[in-house]
């Protein structure tokens, strides 16, 4: 398995762009050294990159490939929508039919906005939140690890250069699964919160009473709760996260998986908030999303046929039993080459990440990239072990097989010493101070 096309064209791309890619998650720091730098084309579950090399796929675009690439009924029906033009002066039909089909499926919301990503539609919560309450200080949960690519919440991280310390000081953090932790933050900011954003789920499964207490502490406060399910949205039911757990958050938004990997967010709630950035309100209005390409048609025509298959498929108990699957044969095989307690899978089985630790049982970047890469060598792109729709046991168990060699690999580099077994460098995570 060669990579010289890929590698050649990383080098014209540094050159280019910064970074190498327009993502940090894509970048050649996450990957080992002998990784495909270029996806050619994808198929279902499997891509092909630029040097011919075939793989089986998992966490597709980010996560935000569910159905598989290029289902054709996504497709054709994007087709349809750009052939008829992709942006005009006034709105198109398609908008009125994606936010009635969004809804739909969503019925926990009133009013939905579009946008390209999951940043723009968080900090459009925030904003609204803020008009909302007349506070400014927002409390987001510190153990999920991504909310925004913009000030409020990069300003938290250790990649903060260039972020104002006024917006730092605008930020308090709470833990996942402890009530104390957030009743603390009300506590310490009376009267200042006015937003409590998380995901309702991620690795673990909220404790008996968690989202519920949140929301009660949001109301006694008067702070907005906002979930973010860009993640958990189109994965843990068709009515997202909150259907399962049954809070109802004020707002809440969507990205990835709702068009099939098409650039297209969405921002829902309570028509009493939405309406703040909309022509039906008295009080003082809130420019809230105003994209060129938010409405774009080719992506809309996408959405509706992607939530047209959620809700005609089960494509939600795919995922799930799909995800069992291939847990149990990860973890099989990770208990038979006697490495348990360094290799392991979390999370709801359609949404499964693993870990990667040392002998001492620390997470290690060095592990990481050995596993990264003997799975590489034996045709697996799995940065995570989220499955799509695509999924079929035919690749679960050609992906077992692939761990079950990889992890004999990563036993003898426990016993012998990683550098002996890792060609290169190892990854590094993306939030970082220096490269």
């Amino acid at each position: 398995m060669g990579f010289e096309r890929s590698r050649s064209l990383s080098a014209r791309a540094h050159r280019l762009i910064p970074g190498g890619a327009h993502t940090y998650a894509k970048g050649d720091d996450q990957y080992p050294e002998e990784a495909p730098g270029f996806i050619a084309r994808g198929q279902g579950c499997h891509v092909w990159d630029v040097d011919g090399n075939e793989f089986i796929e998992y966490g597709m675009g980010l996560r935000a490939v569910t159905l598989g690439h290029a289902h054709p009924a996504v497709v054709e029906a994007a087709i349809r929508e750009i052939r008829q033009g992709l942006n005009f002066n006034r709105p198109s039909p398609v908008e009125v039919a994606c936010a009635e089909r969004f809804l739909s499926m969503i019925t926990t919301a009133e009013m939905v906005k579009f946008a390209k990503d999951g940043s723009a539609v968080t900090t459009a919560a925030i904003k609204l939140a803020r008009a909302h309450t007349g506070r400014t200080k927002i409390a987001l949960c510190a153990d999920h690890p991504f909310f925004s690519y913009n000030d409020w919440f990069i300003g938290t991280t250790a990649m903060d250069a260039g972020i104002a310390e006024t917006e730092k000081e605008l930020i308090a953090t709470f833990r996942y699964n402890d009530l104390a932790s957030l009743s603390a933050v009300f506590d310490d900011h009376p009267r200042q919160i006015a937003a409590v954003i998380l995901e309702p789920a991620r690795l673990e499964e909220p404790a008996e009473g968690f989202l519920q207490g949140v929301q009660a502490l949001c109301a006694a406060n008067g702070a907005v709760l906002i979930f973010d399910e860009c993640m958990t949205g189109f994965r843990w039911a068709n009515g997202g996260a909150q259907s399962v757990y049954g809070v109802t958050p004020d707002l809440s938004c969507f990205g990835k998986a709702m068009a099939n990997g098409f650039a297209l967010s969405a921002l829902a709630g309570r028509r009493e908030l939405m309406e703040l950035g909309g022509l039906n309100t008295d009080h003082a209005r809130v420019f809230l999303l105003s994209t060129t390409h938010g409405a774009e048609t080719g992506a809309l025509g996408a959405a509706i046929a992607t939530m047209g298959v959620y809700q005609s498929e089960d494509v939600i108990g795919a995922l799930h039993r799909t995800g069992e699957r291939l847990r149990s044969g990860v973890e099989s095989a990770a208990q038979r080459h006697g490495v348990s307690d360094q290799v392991s899978v979390a999370g709801r089985p359609c949404h499964l990440l693993y870990a990667t630790r040392d002998g001492s049982g620390q997470p290690s970047q060095a592990f990481r990239t050995l596993f990264l890469q003997e799975l590489l060598r034996r045709g697996v792109l799995a940065p995570s072990f989220v499955v799509s729709y695509a999924h079929g046991d035919d690749d679960v168990d050609r992906t077992v097989d692939a761990v079950d060699g990889a992890l004999s690999v990563y036993r003898r580099a426990l016993d012998e010493g990683v550098e002996r077994y890792l060609v290169g460098r190892p990854v590094k995570p993306v939030f970082r101070q220096f490269s």
